[in-house]
């Protein structure tokens, strides 16, 4: 059975982005099986809220609540002192904080394009090397990286949060080779569209949700992504795209010679908002 998966019995995790949508889900799925619980994300009164719950129904899990902005040059730097004041390890580590942008780029906000580079990026990359330095991350233990079906196109629209969830999964695939000696899983998670508050943030004033708005049998639930996710972080399998029929839809996208594939997807160009 899934929930017996390697990593979550007993685990100390930290998810991050846990305020709503697939960080809240992992939060719930992994509370029933850890030791202890750290949530962080902007949203403080979220995050108590959630906290609470996850407390009320599992008792015995220490859950610690972390308000923080990870866009910031300085907040890896304050989530280690949070551990070190409490003396706390990790062994399961979600990077799910992330922000979307969905739009022509040339008409882009340049602040929101910042942000999302600083959030998708740079925190994820400065959170897991300052993690892995510090000694508070140790084998055996797990890494999921929550990146997106979009990493492996170039997508019209979506160039730049489709560039930043390519470097996740690059990032994700090179560490786990790198890490396996050393007992620490690496698994980038890559879903297609699922119903979450991202799809509302990630669309523009007026705009249309376009890639979001995919056939329902490309949808999975978030109950269903992260499950799949654990699952296959359990399987050391360093790429997860859930769904079959997702699953499909990828494979056969990634096999379309490249020459044809900007022709598919050149007809996306005149239905960018």
């Amino acid at each position: 059975m899934w929930f017996r998966m390697k990593y979550l019995q007993g685990c100390h995790a930290l998810v991050t982005g846990a305020s709503s949508g697939l960080g809240e889900e992992f939060a719930r799925q992994i509370a029933p099986h850890a030791a202890s619980l750290i949530l962080v994300a902007r949203r403080e009164d979220r995050l108590i809220s959630l906290a609470s719950k996850l407390q009320e129904s599992h008792p015995r899990v220490e859950i610690h609540t972390l308000p923080l902005d990870l866009s910031l040059s300085d907040s890896s730097d304050r989530l280690l002192d949070f551990l070190t004041a409490r003396n706390h390890r990790l062994s399961l580590l979600v990077n799910n904080a992330g922000l979307g942008d969905h739009g022509d780029f040339a008409s882009g906000d340049w602040l929101r394009i910042q942000a999302m580079l600083d959030l998708n990026i740079v925190a994820l990359t400065r959170l897991t090397h300052s993690l892995l330095q510090s000694g508070r991350f140790r084998g055996p233990a797990a890494i999921l990286n929550v990146s997106s079906v979009a990493s492996l196109l170039p997508l019209p629209g979506l160039a730049v949060y489709a560039a930043t969830k390519a470097y996740v999964t690059s990032l994700s695939e090179a560490l786990a080779m790198e890490l396996r000696p050393h007992g620490i899983t690496v698994s980038a998670l890559c879903p297609g569209p699922v119903p979450t508050e991202f799809q509302a943030t990630a669309t523009r004033p007026g705009g249309d949700t376009g890639f979001f708005d995919a056939p329902s049998f490309l949808t999975e639930s978030p109950a269903t992504v992260v499950r799949e996710g654990l699952l296959g972080l359990s399987r050391a399998r360093p790429r997860v795209v859930p769904g079959l029929a997702m699953g499909f839809a990828a494979a056969l996208a990634v096999s379309i010679p490249l020459i044809l594939l900007r022709a598919i997807l050149q007809t996306r160009v005149s239905k960018i908002p």
